[in-house]
């Protein structure tokens, strides 16, 4: 490329979209730098999000195991003892060894990192740390933050009202737990801390948690999580909150309207969803607006409409995952070295790491219903011999097929390991199975998976297992 740039490929922000997205790059030949402002790479994931959250939510399955009588069952006699210390000791050294594996990598395929915030001067220039440095083509990919909630102000420091990122670092067992939002992250984080003994209370504003998901999976968790004590307050708003001293006050209104009441709590997590991060990258000074929902539109190629500067992850359209941002990040990369990126949006799988899991892929039910005439077919897992053996009889696995092609429109699965299990409906839809492909495809057993084959062959309405 030409020689005018100090690099061919600039890419803001070093998250799994970001560093990814560098990487490829460098591997085709193309001089590539990285800013990141952050004190490790990885971005929100690797650091306050997806990695630490998993490391704790392991480490408390273990424990609830132990505690709840489950090993108990299986002849495995103990009594736990919490240390909190080492539990968040080894969240940390998980995320040190994957942000420097990161940093490795980064070394390894030759990509320089630029510490500091980068802001735009022009379409070809940033200003990094206080220096120009300039690119032939520049990838955003700053990802997104915390969306706040009016009237609830957040201060992880004091660790009474606290956002995803304070929640993963408290030093002991919050007595109780108020999840402001039914979403992914308020779910996971507050299974974390009842299983390790905290009274969890989850305030939604919709009339169910898991907004976006099939009804069928939202109803099935509703139950799964209220049988494991955690309390729902759905459609409620909160609309202001207090804190004196070591306390949490919140006051609560019903969405529709109607008398206000107060909730105490220890600590109060407000995970109502999230939002991009383009504050202060200085898109005005290159004409880049933004659309309603404050995020970068792009082309299918991930182009804005400013020739040279790209876009990926989280601050463009589409759900806001690691794995999305990945794919996006090798296929801008791809095509700014004029190779052909493709990203297949209606195949991303998305998972709700909560005990049981909860995964999905493509339409749900209700969203295929209104571009057709479908088929269902659902499975236990009560019938799965895997899943009874292990003392995991939650959940199901649904397929939903075009009812003229048998063409799979939408995967859902509540089960202990859905997570692993949707990558083999994602798989398939991205060749375009039908419902029969995977009756016919041979599974081994006894596998969780098996119940994904059971459910392909009750779109057909032969189920064997039940």
């Amino acid at each position: 490329m030409a020689d005018q740039f100090d690099y061919d490929v600039l890419v803001i922000g070093a998250g799994p979209g970001g560093y990814v997205a560098a990487i490829r790059a460098a591997q085709l030949g193309l001089k590539t730098a990285c800013a990141e402002s952050r004190e490790t790479l990885g971005g929100t994931c690797l650091n306050v999000g997806c990695i630490p959250s998993k490391a704790l939510l392991h480490a408390s399955e273990y424990f609830e195991a132990a505690a709840g009588g489950k090993m108990a069952a299986m002849g495995i006699k103990v009594k736990p003892e919490l240390d909190l210390a080492t539990m968040q000791g080894q969240r940390v050294d998980a995320v040190k060894g994957l942000t420097g594996g990161v940093e490795f990598l980064f070394r390894k395929n030759k990509v320089d990192w630029l510490k500091g915030l980068a802001t735009f001067k022009d379409a070809h220039s940033v200003e990094v740390a206080g220096k120009t440095v300039t690119a032939k083509n520049i990838v955003i990919a700053t990802g997104s933050s915390v969306t706040p909630l009016p009237g609830v102000a957040v201060d992880n420091a004091k660790g009474v009202i606290v956002d995803s990122t304070g929640a993963l670092e408290l030093d002991k067992v919050p007595g109780h737990l108020v999840v402001i939002g039914g979403g992914v992250i308020g779910l996971e984080l507050g299974s974390v801390w009842r299983r390790l003994g905290a009274k969890v209370t989850v305030v939604e504003y919709l009339d169910q948690i898991l907004p976006g998901m099939d009804s069928d999976v939202r109803k099935e968790a509703n139950k799964i999580f209220r049988k494991q004590g955690i309390e729902f307050r759905l459609e409620t708003k909160v609309t202001g909150a207090t804190v004196k001293g070591k306390k949490a006050t919140l006051t609560l209104e019903p969405a529709a309207g109607g008398e206000a009441e107060k909730l105490e709590a220890d600590v109060v997590l407000v995970a109502i969803g999230r939002r991009a991060n383009t504050e202060g990258l200085g898109l005005d000074k290159i004409g880049l607006a933004l659309n309603q929902r404050g995020q970068i539109e792009t082309d299918h190629d991930f182009a804005t409409k400013v020739p040279g500067v790209w876009a990926i992850g989280d601050v463009i359209p589409g759900p806001m995952l690691a794995h999305k941002a990945e794919d996006e990040g090798i296929a801008v990369a791809e095509n700014i070295a004029g190779l052909t990126g493709i990203v297949n949006h209606d195949v991303i799988p998305s998972v709700v790491y909560t005990q049981p899991e909860i995964a999905g892929v493509g339409l749900t039910e209700e969203a295929a219903k209104a571009k057709g005439s479908v088929k269902v077919g659902k499975f236990p897992m009560l019938a799965n011999s895997r899943a009874k053996t292990n003392h995991e009889p939650d959940g199901f696995v649904k397929v939903i097929a075009d009812a003229e092609t048998d063409r799979v429109l939408g995967v859902w699965i509540v089960a202990s390991v859905a997570g692993t299990m949707i990558a083999q409906a994602a798989q398939a839809m991205e060749f375009g199975a039908t419902s029969e492909d995977i009756a016919y495809t041979c599974h081994a057993h006894p596998t969780h998976s098996e119940a994904v084959k059971e459910a392909a062959m009750a779109v057909l309405g032969k189920p064997i297992h039940v």
